[in-house]
């Protein structure tokens, strides 16, 4: 018999959790390059409400299969159930690989603000913790983003502050733009969304899912476009398009240009925090995927293991440290974010295809207009994520082929 996770994860921390993901991988990561997509700060905060909207509806679909279905591994479990073993499977196998890149990325973002001249031994080294963090119990994972989140926040609320007023460039300057740039930037903006997803992986964890992850899923994705859009504002009235396109610290730099340079430390400890609060959501949510495809046999069915004191799958977790560690080793951020775009936009039009299947009503249009809205967003992506993207997705499927063929004989 399978041994399950305990239950200890109320509203809050499933809110807290989503935030975490959410606001580390998006405010600090994602806006310049989805600028330069964009050509022109109108254009870029368009961008940004259609990613919105589109996570919106992942966020819908996701809770209403949650409640159904309040087991880890998130659409891996709700495509093998709605859709079948193959669908599933693929929608794992996105998540896992693009996450895993993700993790990567973030732990690398760590090191670039934390000390930029030992980048990767500084990830490496927030990798470990981390993920000592999380063998120790959700709980203590949960207590540790409630900290990572209120001081992200602050320093967001401090960038916006100082920007605000600050008379530079207007919304509208930049080198012009296009519906396709529009559609780019929101699929680079999307992955600054896709945090809400470590809510329902860990479906298995929460008190009262049926209840608690249609509760928390779309307060996290409220809470963080809020904050988004606030700090875009802020950063574009100060730094213009151009400007923001072309920096690799754009809140630092727009905090410096305000006239508060002796701030941008203070951002640069922000970014650092918001990168390992990321980190550890990210974690949890890739081990909780990994466990439910290692019951399944998609995986080696040793990281299926759940710790008898802990009550947490350490083998997934440890598995999921040490690659996430090469990769930060060896790698770089150059092209992850595409890269996890694209395969988490696949994840959630499993999710929305799975969603759709439930039954007529506001849901399944919901469901409809997210899963064409992944698709477009996919396809709109800088063509060597797409390219990398489905060349990781054919790879998965051969795979399962192969071992479905195997299997018959």
């Amino acid at each position: 018999m399978t041994q399950g996770l305990r239950r200890t994860l109320g509203v809050f921390d499933a809110v807290v959790i989503g935030l975490g993901a959410m606001l580390g991988a998006g405010i600090f990561v994602a806006l310049a390059p989805a600028a330069r997509a964009a050509g022109s700060g109108t254009l870029l905060l368009a961008g940004l409400a259609l990613a919105a909207v589109v996570a919106y509806c992942n966020a819908m679909a996701s809770a209403r299969l949650a409640a159904l279905y309040p087991a880890s591994g998130g659409t891996y479990v709700y495509g093998r159930e709605r859709l079948g073993p193959f669908w599933g499977y693929l929608a794992g196998w996105g998540f896992v690989v693009g996450k895993t890149a993700s993790c990567a990325a973030m732990a690398l973002t760590v090191g670039a603000y934390v000390w930029p001249e030992q980048a990767q031994v500084v990830a490496v080294g927030a990798v470990v913790v981390l993920t000592a963090v999380n063998y120790g119990g959700v709980q203590k994972s949960a207590w540790v983003g409630r900290v990572i989140v209120a001081v992200v926040l602050a320093v967001l609320a401090m960038v916006v502050a100082v920007c605000a007023g600050g008379g530079g460039p207007s919304l509208g300057s930049g080198g012009g733009g296009s519906a396709g740039g529009v559609l780019q930037a929101a699929g680079l903006l999307f992955f600054a969304f896709a945090g809400y997803a470590r809510i329902a992986t860990l479906g298995e964890e929460v008190r009262d899912p049926e209840r608690t992850i249609p509760r928390a899923i779309p307060v996290a994705l409220g809470i963080a476009l809020v904050a988004y859009g606030c700090v875009a504002v802020a950063v574009l009235s100060v730094l213009g398009a151009g400007e923001l396109a072309s920096s690799a610290a754009p809140l630092a730099d727009a905090v410096r240009a305000a006239g508060f340079g002796e701030l941008a430390p203070v951002v640069r400890v922000g970014a650092a925090v918001a990168a390992l609060g990321a980190l550890l959501a990210l974690i949890l949510g890739v081990s909780r995927t990994t466990l439910a495809m290692a019951r399944d046999g998609h995986l080696p069915r040793v990281l299926a293991a759940v710790h008898p004191r802990f009550q947490v799958p350490h083998r997934a977790e440890l598995a999921v440290g040490a690659v996430v560690a090469v990769v930060a080793a060896t790698g770089d951020v150059r092209g992850a974010i595409g890269f996890s775009s694209f395969g988490v936009l696949a994840y959630y039009a499993v999710a929305n295809a799975s969603a759709w299947t439930l039954g007529p009503g506001r849901g399944r249009v919901l469901a409809l207009v997210g899963l064409v809205g992944c698709v477009g967003l996919a396809f709109a992506l800088p063509v060597s994520s797409v390219v990398a993207g489905a060349a990781v997705l054919a790879a998965g499927a051969a795979a399962y082929a192969w071992r479905v063929r195997r299997g018959r004989r």
